[in-house]
């Protein structure tokens, strides 16, 4: 085989075509193959230099893709305005200035989300609102949650994300999680259910007293020096046992008496101060710590990673005596900063008319009056309380039988409306103990009227209704029952049927029944 170098031409045979190169005479009339170099070598042959294109192909194409029509994006609110199917959240924003932080659902699951340094809770959770399509902006919170020590706290809406976030271990579990807080600011509304009289006190004078509602009033009030006392049990360092001590709680800080319930200074020990220290719930307390009750919490300082041995833990008697204390940490701490956050609040944006029916009725609830239709006067306002409670009774009475009535119609499908419709619903949580039932309700704000319906543990094809009256959550046995070949269900042995737990949740939102107070507030499980 033969390489040859440079341009050539073919000669066949027969060929008697004469050419010149270099200056002399071939006859192209042989019988043998032969190349002959077109061009001789030089040095001054001209290598392949890059083409510069133009730019009429570049406007061609452009005006190709141009001239086909664009096809409409279905869903513009998921896309990113640059024609990208990019989620606009998880992309970076122009500014540099943006951090990016990370929230988690009660389902575990997580969503981060850019947030501005200086970005509050209050912020972050109207963040989350709109990019989780929640259908209302109220009653939202972050909580900070410590799973390994069991610790949960309730960020203030005016603290910032990324300074908390700041004190926390690099190798911990603690975790932002988003949910709902019906409780956050309810002792403004109810100071006495929060603090007892027999818990307040003045400071600076012993025998006066100070009724629940002049507490808050004094705590906004600069010059004034209310308290909050009662004993305590407080878990000994780098031990095992507990033991009783009456604490004493003042704007100064929280201080122990080494004498009994004994306010004198000689017998009063500093134990922290109120700002540079943050407050905690503690779950499952008896397990993790020993406690003697469930209703447990600590302090710590604020600046410092969560570490077990700077954890001062504490345990109370009641939930009552907890919460009391609780607040009153939040109160003494913020005070007029507490004040402008429940003022915000309640100016904050509502749901759209018709999107949260349970909410729009219970706050229309204490505007409600008894009315009796009967007469031709067109109707009277029931002002005597007995007579109202009987109309109450009555009208259930009349509901009942109407609903029999229109169960038993012959054109009534009985596939319409299954059984098992409450399985959609967001207050049904399934199979949940009646200890996560209450844990599940304590931490989205133990208010009047908090509930859930769960399936019983004890009783088959029954269900409970967990319900929270008075910072305590108080368990309804719903039972099934057969009237006439047809299934309801009951929680008054059969004076009041519903045909499913949707209708029997729907009557109890507007008529109290045996319950000491109307459903209000689903305990939901925040999904992000």
């Amino acid at each position: 085989m033969m390489e040859v170098a440079g341009p050539w031409t073919e000669v066949f045979e027969g060929s008697e075509r004469m050419e010149k190169s270099n200056g002399a005479d071939t006859l192209l009339g042989s019988s043998t193959l032969t190349l002959a170099p077109l061009v001789t070598d030089s040095p001054s042959v001209r290598r392949s230099q890059p083409i510069l294109i133009t730019s009429s192909r570049t406007k061609t194409v452009e005006h190709f893709s141009s001239s086909v029509p664009s096809i409409p994006n279905p869903f513009p609110e998921l896309c990113s305005p640059s024609k990208s199917p990019v989620l606009n959240n998880s992309l970076p924003p122009t500014s540099s200035d943006k951090h990016l932080i990370k929230v988690y659902g009660e389902d575990n699951h997580s969503r981060s989300v850019w947030v501005s340094p200086r970005a509050t809770a209050r912020e972050v959770c109207h963040t989350l609102v709109q990019t989780a399509h929640c259908s209302d902006q109220e009653n939202w919170a972050l909580l900070e949650l410590h799973p390994t020590l069991g610790l949960e706290r309730c960020l203030e809406d005016h603290e910032v994300a990324l300074e908390v976030q700041a004190t926390w271990s690099l190798k911990g579990d603690t975790r932002l999680v988003f949910c709902k807080n019906y409780a956050k600011y309810e002792f403004f509304r109810k100071p006495v259910l929060f603090f007892p009289e027999s818990m307040i006190s003045d400071s600076a004078d012993v025998s006066k007293g100070m009724t629940s509602s002049e507490l808050i009033q004094n705590l906004l009030r600069s010059g004034t020096c209310p308290e909050i006392q009662g004993l305590l049990h407080v878990k000994e360092p780098s031990r095992k046992s507990w033991k009783k001590v009456y604490f004493f709680l003042r704007r100064s800080g929280l201080y122990c008496s080494s004498k009994g319930s004994s306010k004198e200074p000689r017998h009063l020990q500093y134990v922290a101060d109120l700002e540079d220290l943050n407050v905690y719930t503690v779950v499952n307390s008896r397990k993790l710590y020993g406690a003697p009750t469930d209703f447990t919490f600590c302090i710590k300082p604020s600046r410092n990673p969560v570490r077990a041995q700077d954890l001062k833990i504490l345990c109370a008697e009641s939930e009552q005596t907890r919460t009391c204390w609780t607040s009153a940490f939040r109160l003494f701490k913020y005070g007029k900063q507490l004040q402008c956050n429940y003022q915000l609040s309640k100016s904050a944006p509502r749901s759209p008319e018709g999107t949260n029916l349970t909410e729009n009725k219970s706050r229309s609830e204490a505007s409600l009056v008894a009315m009796d239709f009967s007469g031709k006067a067109g109707g009277r306002v029931i002002q005597n309380p007995m007579e109202a409670q009987n109309a109450e009774k009555e009208e259930g009475q009349a509901w009942r039988r109407r609903e029999a009535l229109r169960c038993s119609l012959p054109n009534l499908n009985s596939g319409a409306r299954p059984t098992s419709i409450h399985r959609s619903q967001p207050w049904f949580h399934g199979g949940v103990s009646r200890k996560e039932a209450q844990r599940l309700v304590e931490k989205q704000g133990l208010v009047d009227g908090m509930f859930l319906i769960r399936e019983s543990q004890q009783h088959a094809q029954c269900f409970v209704l967990s319900l929270c009256y008075q910072l305590k959550t108080k368990h309804y046995l719903v039972i099934p029952c057969e009237d006439a070949g047809r299934k309801y269900f009951t929680m008054d042995d059969g004076l009041t049927l519903f045909i499913d737990l949707l209708q029997l949740v729907e009557f109890h939102q507007i008529n109290k029944g045996i319950l000491p107070v109307c459903l209000k507030h689903p305990c939901v499980c925040v999904a992000l």
